[in-house]
Parts: structure tokens; C-alpha cells; sequence
């Protein structure tokens, strides 16, 4: 099964961290933290943000850029930036290895400029109007775990309400009382 990884590169905003961390559990995707952070993880701000969900993540947090470069020297890195001349539909994930990289930038600043230069060809951008400048980076990380998976074919995950909560059928044996 490839292995969905989201890579962000010094967040700033807790809030979207949180619900950044809710997607990965819910899309069974790593997280990878590049610091320095806006916040700590035990920020309640976080921790409301991402429910209950916070130990059930997979995460791995690195001291710099250097260090997670270090640490996957052979990554197979996407980059998602506004100034990316492809959109999601142009990757072809079942080609890559078994581990797949999106990383996103700051809230503020994005990915730094020499990173998109010298990964053009990797750089992409969620289709907007020109109305925009950026959209939401939690909501940014939820399409492209959604589009990754579903190239995929969201092998893993649950096409229906697991039994380990309501179950499959609760909606259909529901009685109004």
C-alpha cells in the first residue's frame, strides 16, 4: 500500500494544524512537522482543532528543512504553491514509489522561492479564480489527501460507516422515535 505523506513547513496558525492533524488520521496519511512551529502541539488551540483525534496520528517532527531532507533524501516530493503550473490532476501517483511527499508552506510566506525553483516540474496549484490570492492550507491538505486517495483508490479506508461506530447499516434501520 503507498503511504501517503503531508510535509508542513513551518505552520504558523494552531487552528489549522489541528484540523490538518484530523485529515491525516482520517485519510491515514503521515505528518511530517518542519520547525519552527507558530505554536506547540499541546496548544489547546490545536487540541480542540483536531477533536480526540491527536493519538491516533502518525507524526514526525524535524529541527529544519536540512534535517527532514536528511532524513528522506530520496523523496518523492510534490510541492503545492500558487505559483504552480500544474493542478492535481496531472499526477500520476501509481508511478511514484511507495511513499509519496505534498509538503505546504507557511500560512503566511508559503514554501520558500529557491525550494519552487529548483522543483518546478514538481510544483503544483489547486485550481481558483483570480478572486483569491491562496486558499485555507487545512482546506488545501483535505483536497489533496481526497485527490491522492482517490487516485489510489482508497485502499485502506472505509467506503461506508465502519462498524467500529454506527456501522454500515445504522441509517438504513433507523426509526424515528
Amino acid at each position: 500500500m503507498k503511504r501517503i505523506n503531508i510535509v508542513l513547513y513551518e505552520p504558523e496558525i494552531a487552528e489549522n494544524c489541528g484540523n490538518i492533524i484530523r485529515s491525516c488520521v482520517g485519510f491515514n496519511a503521515k505528518l511530517h512537522l518542519i520547525f519552527p512551529l507558530g505554536f506547540n502541539l499541546y496548544d489547546k488551540r490545536v487540541r480542540r482543532s483536531c477533536v480526540n483525534y491527536f493519538d491516533n496520528l502518525d507524526y514526525e517532527t524535524y529541527d529544519d528543512i536540512n534535517d527532514f531532507n536528511s532524513k528522506h533524501p530520496n523523496a518523492s516530493i510534490y510541492y503545492l504553491t500558487r505559483y504552480g503550473h500544474k493542478n492535481p490532476s496531472e499526477l500520476n501517483l501509481k508511478n511514484e514509489d511507495d511513499e509519496v511527499f505534498f509538503m505546504f508552506g507557511r500560512e503566511s510566506t508559503g514554501i520558500p522561492y529557491d525550494i519552487l525553483h529548483n522543483n518546478l516540474d514538481r510544483c503544483f496549484r489547486i485550481p481558483t479564480t483570480d478572486k483569491v490570492r491562496a486558499l485555507n492550507i487545512s482546506n488545501c491538505v483535505a483536497i489533496v489527501l481526497y485527490k491522492a486517495q482517490e487516485e489510489l483508490g482508497f485502499e485502506g479506508l472505509y467506503t461506508h460507516e465502519p462498524d467500529t461506530l454506527k456501522g454500515e447499516y445504522f441509517i438504513d434501520n433507523y426509526k424515528e422515535e
